[in-house]
């Protein structure tokens, strides 16, 4: 039997892989062989490694298209190994790093107008990928945010929802995400990033930006609420399964799931995460959103309780609630309900 955060990975998050392209007998095979947590980040690289083996054999074959599909895959196998996987620094960043590397792969393959940027803040760097559509020579922007544990490259496939209705898409890693979050801790005013890419952003002809909208998912939910509350640059927000004041739901959360947030907010220990989860709380901020915002989430959400998502849309003037009887955290379970009329939403207030 496997160990209790193995088990607690498998539970809260096997929707989650599906949905971001693990292939199901491939979440499976590879959750079988971690009987142990220690074994998990090894038993996921294993599997990335055998889609980058693959991706290489296309390649060499001029299969472009079947390259670009298994970089995908392996990209977000090397990210499920280290996603909340907080035991040892250097070997979670070398598959981060792999993650990274792959990712990119496939956009040479897939998009290859896909573009890396990266925005000065304190001192290092918030990393993103822009994409734009085709067809559309000035394309409304939506900004799509990670929560704790996820990266832009978990975001491939829902960045093809945006994309394949006219919308560009950039994913970043902000404070205490991905490649930003090595330098830079988890910060409630996750609004100071999103301003930074926006003027980094500023004077593209190929982007309009007058048109800027935002989704952040889970943790990210929490920015989707804040962000807009503060940075009027941004004109509609969608929050998926995001919570309301993290800090209240602290002791339901999975032990991994609090070992990941001390590790990227860089506290001390679990009494200083407790307090800095508290600080990620939208009471006199959600009241502030005069933009269009939606929230989404699920009732059989075991990670943020659906109540959590709902006060955030009820104190927004422009808040719209949306529970789905069926949807566990995320809607990773039912992303059909939740992603194309989220993104047709977005459109339609973008215009």
């Amino acid at each position: 039997m496997p160990d209790a955060r193995v088990q607690a990975a498998v539970d809260h998050w096997a929707p989650r892989f599906v949905q971001a392209g693990v292939d199901y007998n491939d979440f499976l095979a590879t959750t079988s062989r971690a009987e142990t947590w220690d074994h998990w980040l090894e038993v996921w690289c294993d599997n990335g490694d055998l889609h980058a083996g693959l991706a290489e054999e296309a390649e060499a074959a001029g299969h472009h298209r079947s390259a670009g599909e298994a970089w995908a895959r392996a990209a977000v196998a090397y990210h499920f190994a280290k996603f909340v996987w907080v035991l040892d620094a250097k070997r979670s960043r070398a598959a981060a790093d792999k993650a990274v590397d792959a990712l990119r792969r496939a956009h040479a393959h897939l998009d290859p107008d896909a573009q890396r940027v990266e925005v000065a803040l304190d001192g290092t760097s918030v990393v993103a990928n822009l994409r734009r559509p085709t067809g559309n020579e000035r394309p409304p922007l939506v900004l799509l945010v990670p929560g704790l544990d996820s990266t832009k490259e978990e975001f491939f496939r829902l960045e093809n929802v945006f994309l394949d209705r006219g919308m560009a898409t950039l994913s970043m890693d902000g404070p205490g995400q991905g490649e930003c979050g090595y330098e830079l801790p988890i910060r409630p005013d996750y609004e100071v990033a999103v301003a930074a890419v926006l003027d980094a952003l500023a004077g593209r002809d190929d982007l309009d930006l007058d048109r800027v909208g935002l989704l952040g998912v889970s943790l990210g939910g929490y920015y989707a609420a804040r962000v807009p509350a503060f940075e009027p640059r941004v004109k509609a927000a969608v929050g998926l399964s995001g919570p309301y004041n993290f800090g209240e739901i602290w002791d339901e959360l999975p032990v991994v799931t609090r070992e990941t947030f001390v590790a990227k907010s860089f506290s001390a220990d679990d009494e200083e995460g407790r307090k800095k989860a508290g600080e990620l709380n939208l009471e006199g901020v959600a009241e502030r959103i005069r933009q269009p915002y939606l929230a989404i989430t699920g009732r059989l959400d075991r990670l943020i309780p659906w109540e959590q998502t709902e006060r955030a849309a009820a104190e927004a003037p422009n808040g719209v609630f949306v529970l789905h009887e069926d949807g566990n955290h995320g809607c990773a379970n039912v992303p059909y309900k939740t992603r194309p009329p989220a993104a047709d939403w977005m459109r339609e207030q973008l215009g």
